[in-house]
């Protein structure tokens, strides 16, 4: 069997690949690992897909059969679990959703208590105890066997925190929202009209087989039509589990994770909240953002793709704020994982407290062109050891030099190699990127 967790928790086609079974398995497993000798709280949220209540209900019976307690926060975003777990002190989180992934998808991913995913040692551990077999007589009995209750308060919670995390209103703004049919639905909207914004919003129902449907944040061309239907400052669009956050300018040019960051960091150094003059991205940033933060004194760590890498890094260095150009920002003084809500919130409060246009904001970094390609393969897995993709990739950079970039890597969530060219100029890029994807396609696919 091959590894199950992915670098953002198990995923697959539900009752298919992730199944009941296997999500009862998991939820026993948190009981066992992150719960105090097997006893002890552990909170389960869900996204909106139509999935969502079979494995709730598998994984909430696993913890039960652990001997753990289960408090049901119902639709909730990722971060507010992470939230949830360390301010309900708990001993820990699930979180049941596929993030950006079609609705079919679905995946069961695990905090600690302290609302930070699990390192790759316990996840290993806990594979581990996935595949072995255990005697009925191994599970707790009577008094010992855990219970479910329901916190009906849990969105409320998570939206009076992310609330508080910019101590003041938004009055005066006009933000367009794109829910992507996901968690953000409860929760995004509420916020941002408490704080007194005019919020214009779609995709705020579900069907359970319509989250990220042509929508969200993989689909910016739905807020962008937005913003230019109606005379706001800008926009907002989440991904279905809003962990992630992408915006638009008011003329609906999109402003993608790097920029939010770039205007983040540049905004704390100048108010003397950065850490370090640190921040935390990952190899699939753009190179504009590196140029863009050494003109501010502000040094930029990489790491590999994935918050949870990026958080890791930021614990490891002090550094407070980071993120990845997908739109998983994390502001450390408020979060312990990517949050959509708060980093939508930071940004229009800079906005605010500026007094300028997001449109103007953004100019702190230039976008060198960047073409990503996402190709389809058999087995990811043989990329490591493929000479000819190798080859093509040392042919694309010794002609790009230091005016380009080339990443290729497999994706840790989909059967997919992501083909990754910057360059000074658009054409070169896509040139240099369908050349080395033709050599992935034909080695691996």
């Amino acid at each position: 069997m091959g590894r199950l967790f992915g670098t953002d928790g198990v995923r697959g086609v539900a009752n298919a690949e992730l199944t009941p079974e296997l999500a009862f398995k998991i939820g026993e497993a948190a009981s066992r690992f992150l719960a105090k000798k097997g006893s002890g709280t552990i909170v389960v949220g869900t996204d909106t897909r139509r999935s969502a209540d079979m494995l709730e209900a598998a994984v909430v019976a696993g913890i039960c059969a652990g001997g753990a307690d289960a408090l049901r926060l119902g639709v909730v975003p990722t971060p507010a679990v992470a939230y949830l777990a360390r301010s309900m002190e708990a001993d820990g989180g699930v979180v049941i959703s596929a993030s950006h992934n079609p609705a079919e998808y679905n995946g069961i991913k695990l905090f600690d208590r302290d609302g930070f995913k699990l390192p790759d040692e316990i996840e290993d551990e806990i594979e581990e105890f996935l595949v072995a077999e255990r005697p009925a007589a191994d599970r707790p009995v009577g008094a010992r066997v855990g219970r479910a209750y329901a916190v009906p308060d849990a969105q409320a919670r998570y939206v009076s925190h992310a609330i508080d995390t910019i101590g003041g209103d938004l009055v005066g703004l006009t933000i367009a929202v794109d829910c992507g049919h996901g968690a953000a639905s409860f929760t995004t909207v509420k916020a941002l009209r408490d704080l007194g914004a005019i919020v214009h919003a779609v995709n705020c129902d579900s069907t359970g087989l319509d989250i990220n449907a042509g929508c969200g944040s993989t689909h910016m061309d739905v807020i962008s039509d937005l913003v230019r239907a109606h005379e706001v400052d800008f926009g907002i669009a989440h991904d279905g589990d809003a962990d992630r956050v992408l915006a638009v300018d008011g003329s609906g040019a999109v402003v993608d994770g790097d920029q939010i960051m770039a205007i983040a960091a540049v905004h704390m150094k100048q108010q003397g909240r950065l850490a370090g003059d640190l921040l935390v991205a990952t190899v699939m940033s753009n190179l504009g953002l590196e140029v863009a933060m050494r003109e501010h004194g502000i040094a930029v760590l990489k790491t590999k793709v994935g918050d949870r890498y990026v958080i890791d890094q930021m614990r490891a260095s002090g550094a407070v704020l980071g993120g990845e150009q997908s739109g998983h920002i994390i502001f450390m003084e408020h979060t312990t994982t990517g949050d959509g809500l708060i980093t939508a919130l930071q940004l229009a409060s800079i906005v605010k407290s500026t007094d300028t246009p997001l449109s103007e904001l953004r100019t702190v970094m230039r976008r060198y062109p960047q073409v990503l390609l996402n190709v389809p393969v058999a087995d990811k897995a043989l990329l490591a050891s493929s000479t000819a993709v190798h080859d093509a990739v040392h042919d694309a950079e010794r002609r790009l030099g230091e005016h380009g970039r080339v990443l290729v890597r497999p994706s840790g969530t989909e059967p997919l190699v992501r083909v990754m060219v910057e360059a000074a100029e658009e054409q070169v890029a896509r040139e240099i990127a369908a050349s080395i994807a033709e050599v992935v396609r034909t080695e691996l696919g």
